[in-house]
């Protein structure tokens, strides 16, 4: 970005009212200044400020009038941690004529609020004298957000892996030590229990993975032909194998359906975090219907899936956050990363998952997959 003069002078007369842009024009470059994301502070060769946007303003709670003008060390009453005087440990305008500027750090403004600091050195030469000093301001806010979603992470899987880890453990050494003081059906037990357990671990380990994976966008999608109502069949099985009722599933497919083509893993993956969702935190009959569909602007054909039930649904003032992580709906168990990871994998199809009140007053699930097929099969 270029600056178009260096008088703060000019800079109070001739800025327009919304910038403090000092070039008297509407942004550097073709961008104005209040038009940046982060807060941005420029200073001239003596020191003094001649632009402060309004998201500079906004973070440091200085007004824009205020500042412009002030020696950048009073526009910008910076401390680091240890509450050192940070322009004064600097010294921008002095020292090695080779300086560059400085890298993004935590500094503290006035009342101990932390920001995100980052400054550039322009010289007119290499190494000759300052011209500006460029300020970038950001605050610390999101940072912290992610700072603590790594925190719950790292807490919830600390939380989950005790319990079976404690499990394996224990059956293992008592095993190992007291074998033969245990029959077969009694040796049998601990082994299946040992077994479970350590199911539960590697569910966990692959569910952190996708996280991983949609996260940085890296989660892939195999395509191939799905029968969906065959895997909807599979999945009531296993419910009703564990001991569920088979009246508790009701399945409707309507006419129509278009060929689908999405990843036969995955699709499992939404499907089971669905319907066992809805048999732990739901009520009554859990109903899964199927029906053809348009998805996004262009109308294309896709498969809607609708999963509900009819146990109490889920509070109105909860539904914006379902599908973030480590929601829970009920203190009837699980991580809260299920309808996240469920999420990203509709989405990384193309496709869109809603939530909201069933019918018959349960949490009503719906899904739309776009058809997918490959480019080379059109």
């Amino acid at each position: 970005m270029t600056v178009g003069t260096d008088s703060p002078a000019q800079t109070r007369s001739a800025a327009p009212a919304r910038s403090g842009a000092p070039d008297g024009t509407d942004g550097f470059a073709g961008i104005h200044p209040d038009d940046l994301p982060d807060g941005l502070v420029v200073a001239d060769r003596t020191g003094r400020v001649i632009c402060f946007n309004a998201a500079a303003s906004r973070i440091t709670a200085v007004p824009r009038d205020r500042a412009l003008g002030l020696p950048l060390d009073q526009a910008l009453p910076l401390e680091d941690l240890k509450g050192r005087r940070w322009w004064t440990l600097t010294d921008p305008y002095g020292g090695l004529a080779i300086r560059r500027g400085q890298p993004e750090r935590n500094l503290l403004l006035p009342g101990g609020r932390e920001v995100l600091v980052s400054a550039r050195y322009v010289r007119e030469h290499p190494t000759g004298p300052v011209r500006r000093v460029v300020v970038s301001l950001r605050g610390t806010e999101a940072r912290r957000r992610t700072e603590r979603s790594h925190a719950e992470l790292i807490a919830t899987v600390a939380h989950e892996l005790r319990s079976p880890l404690t499990s394996v453990k224990g059956f293992t050494a008592t095993l190992l030590g007291k074998w033969e003081r245990f029959n077969d059906e009694q040796k049998r037990l601990m082994l299946e229990t040992v077994d479970a357990d350590a199911g539960r671990i590697k569910r966990l380990i692959a569910e952190l993975l996708d996280i991983s994976r949609i996260d940085s966008g890296r989660l892939e999608v195999r395509r191939q032909p799905v029968d969906i109502a065959a895997a909807i069949g599979r999945h009531v099985q296993v419910h009703t194998t564990a001991g569920q009722s088979p009246d508790r599933f009701f399945v409707r497919i309507r006419p129509g359906l278009p060929d689908l083509w999405a990843d036969p893993d995955k699709i499992d993956q939404i499907l089971g975090n669905l319907l066992e969702n809805a048999v732990r935190h739901g009520d009554g009959t859990v109903t899964i219907e199927v029906a053809p569909a348009r998805t996004g602007d262009d109308g294309e054909e896709g498969t809607e899936v609708t999963v509900s039930d009819e146990g109490p649904g889920i509070p109105e003032e909860s539904m914006s956050r379902v599908f973030t992580r480590f929601w829970r709906g009920s203190k009837r168990g699980g991580t809260g990363l299920g309808l996240y990871i469920v999420k990203g994998v509709v989405e990384a199809h193309g496709g869109t998952i809603t939530v909201g009140r069933g019918p018959r007053g349960g949490a009503e699930f719906r899904f739309i997959l776009p058809v997918g097929t490959p480019a080379h099969l059109i």
